[in-house]
């Protein structure tokens, strides 16, 4: 399928709050600079909403990040750390997620997913034949699911230039790309 893109398509951007979140920190030791994606993922169209599903915990020292999604103009869908007898903790937004796509979806020309969860396909599936959407998903191709990046119209692989999306610890980044760059031998290159 071609995707299309031009400045007067409408278009919505879902944000997986936590799976970006936790790809950052695993791949790079950083922090998503969600502004940056937004904007990338937008690529100077029509943007009729922009959310982000994010997890509230006791101590409530998340406040500043969803006050800075918000200064970006991110609308923020709060849901409570649930913490079960035994101490395993649970903050699942997927089918909130999904829901809101769905109700969204006869105002948009394209849905945008930030996230490389694999089970959003049935989801992208969903609004490709049934809603007529064009689908696109943003993410750090290395914790995307193979599944998720064939179902949609376009993939932006945000390890193609991490930089661009991350905030954080310089030098931990610049010993991540170090780390990375080792000869066939196992010893690294300088």
């Amino acid at each position: 399928m071609t995707v299309i893109k031009h400045k007067d398509q409408r278009v919505g951007i879902f944000i997986d709050t936590q799976n970006l979140y936790h790809s950052a920190k695993n791949l790079y030791h950083a922090r998503v600079n969600f502004g940056a994606v937004v904007k990338e993922a937008l690529g100077g169209r029509s943007l009729i909403r922009a959310v982000a599903y994010v997890i509230t915990t006791e101590s409530g020292e998340e406040k500043a990040f969803f006050d800075a999604l918000e200064k970006v103009g991110i609308e923020t869908k709060t849901k409570d750390l649930q913490i079960f007898m035994g101490g395993s903790k649970k903050a699942d937004w997927d089918v909130g997620l999904a829901v809101d796509a769905i109700k969204l979806a006869p105002k948009l020309d394209t849905v945008i997913l930030a996230t490389g969860d694999g089970d959003f396909v049935p989801l992208v599936e969903y609004l490709r034949t049934n809603q007529g959407c064009q689908v696109e998903v943003i993410s750090f191709g290395k914790s995307t699911s193979s599944m998720l990046k064939e179902a949609t119209d376009d993939f932006i692989d945000m390890c193609d230039n991490p930089k661009k999306y991350l905030l954080g610890n310089q030098k931990q980044q610049n010993g991540e790309r170090k780390q990375e760059q080792k000869t066939e031998n196992g010893k690294e290159v300088k």
